[in-house]
């Protein structure tokens, strides 16, 4: 029994990693059209904001911060002009449902998801 706990225990605290890693990417998905949405719905820009160090982000107008878990790393490619700093940046979705693009990757292990945003239609995207 001790050799079946030693050989499976691996397997599942990888499985809940992976757990964790697409929910993340898919919360930042939801995250990214529910901008694109809004930007279409009032007819004006909408910004989802990405803060890498404390691992959360939050939309224009909403209060709420949405955090991700800490074992998840996140890299953030997008406009020059959307950077803060070295450590938080944008992406702005404009009232016609374009972007201005990029790509959020979420990581853990050796795992990782790709969550693209199409510039010109403001599509998202989620990559395996």
């Amino acid at each position: 029994m001790a050799m079946a706990y030693t050989l499976a225990a691996p397997m599942i605290s990888s499985g809940v990693s992976g757990t964790e890693l697409k929910a993340s990417a898919r919360q930042l998905a939801a995250g990214l059209r529910k901008a694109r949405s809004e930007a279409i719905a009032h007819r004006r820009e909408s910004v989802l904001l990405v803060d890498l160090d404390a691992h959360q982000f939050q939309l224009t107008g909403d209060q709420r911060v949405y955090r991700l878990p800490k074992s998840v790393a996140i890299q953030l490619f997008t406009a020059q002009s959307e950077l803060v700093n070295g450590n938080a940046g944008a992406v702005r979705f404009f009232s016609d449902g374009g972007s201005t693009g990029g790509r959020i990757t979420v990581t853990a292990r050796d795992r990782k998801y790709d969550v693209d945003i199409n510039w010109l239609t403001g599509q998202v995207v989620i990559l395996d």
